[in-house]
């Protein structure tokens, strides 16, 4: 794992690092906000930011403002890729932005040629918190959260893992990619026609088949562009109304679909973490 680049913010070092990853084939870069209390001997939690479609590890350390909480709160933040990279990594063949790079979608692929390389599942989940866990000052105790695409990651990825995270929240997710074009483009491509398959990425599937109680944090923008035809939240809401999962699942008036809307309630997405975060 290769330091590329520290800088001092509020306090603690908004750090960007490299490394060579053997779930994914390919070298990845990843970004951590260390707060000051990591610098002062202690290991802390820590919370895993999944970015949306066409980001990069440096979206959310650039745009998101969550630094100065982060700091208060003494929680880091990991921002990993969205995607593997690397002139290896096959991409859509139209280049299309919700497909191949920087549309990892959170999955392990099954279907060539993407299962060489796009195994964002099992690296999100297994992999970069070992690597993580084993380098940086911080303990084993950690959350996950996300926007967009980053959203239905966080969900999922929470919900199939309920010993792994404390909590998780979302910023205008993808809660179920089996019923919007995005997801079923991507999940058909990346796993193939069997949608038994599709379930285990789809939230309103894990709810519905009773998936175990988490808190969960959800805010969608009433602004947002995509949330008729991608994000259906109401679909979401109807699966925790049928089944009592306990959820709170905030609509935001005049708030769209952009980081404009994460920098103005990521602050309250980084308390409700670190009330279990403990």
């Amino acid at each position: 794992m290769k330091l590329l680049s520290s800088v001092q913010c509020f306090g603690g070092l908004q750090n960007q690092y490299e490394h060579a990853s053997e779930t994914l084939n390919c070298t990845m870069q990843f970004s951590v906000y260390l707060p000051p209390q990591a610098q002062a001997g202690h290991k802390v939690p820590v919370a895993y930011w999944l970015s949306g479609l066409t980001c990069t590890d440096q979206n959310f350390a650039t745009k998101a403002g969550a630094q100065r909480v982060a700091s208060e709160l003494g929680i880091a933040v990991v921002m990993p890729d969205t995607s593997p990279r690397g002139k290896d990594v096959p991409d859509d063949a139209d280049k299309s932005y919700d497909f191949g790079l920087g549309a990892g979608f959170y999955v392990d692929a099954t279907e060539a040629p993407w299962s060489t390389h796009y195994k964002m599942y099992s690296y999100i989940v297994e992999e970069l918190p070992a690597l993580i866990e084993a380098a940086l000052p911080v303990s084993q105790l950690k959350s996950v959260f996300g926007h967009s695409m980053g959203g239905h990651g966080a969900l999922t990825i929470a919900l199939n893992n309920p010993d792994r995270y404390v909590c998780v929240s979302a910023f205008s997710p993808i809660v179920s990619p089996i019923q919007c074009p995005w997801g079923q483009k991507a999940l058909g491509l990346y796993l193939g026609d069997n949608q038994a398959a599709w379930q285990r990425h789809d939230t309103v599937a894990l709810i519905r088949s009773g998936a175990s109680q988490l808190p969960m944090l959800v805010d969608q923008g009433l602004a947002d562009n995509f949330l008729v035809t991608q994000l259906k939240t109401e679909l979401l809401g109807a699966a925790l109304q049928e089944t009592g999962y306990k959820a709170e699942v905030r609509y935001q008036a005049g708030y769209d679909h952009s980081y404009y809307f994460i920098a103005t309630f990521i602050e309250d997405h980084l308390r409700f973490h670190a009330k279990y975060l403990k």
